[in-house]
């Protein structure tokens, strides 16, 4: 459950998901980075406790928000200022 919110916080803060009302959220990288680095403490902290399953979710869920952070920066650095 806290991996489902931590991931949906982050994707929230990178304005891929829609606000409550439908609405746009602007993106916030570096609220995004902090929320990425505590699922990554996390992942340190429980490495060796998790079943094999939860250690995959993390993993991937890891995965794709590092790519989405990076993705969302290079769209955000490409645009005019």
């Amino acid at each position: 459950m806290l991996i489902s919110y931590l991931s949906t916080t982050v994707m929230f803060q990178l304005g891929l998901l829609p606000g409550p009302s439908g609405e746009r959220i602007p993106a916030d990288l570096a609220n995004a980075r902090r929320t990425i680095d505590l699922l990554e403490v996390l992942e340190q902290k429980t490495r060796g406790n998790l079943t094999p399953e939860e250690a995959r979710l993390l993993d991937d869920v890891l995965a794709d928000l590092r790519m989405g952070y990076v993705e969302v920066e290079t769209q955000l650095a490409k645009k005019p200022k």
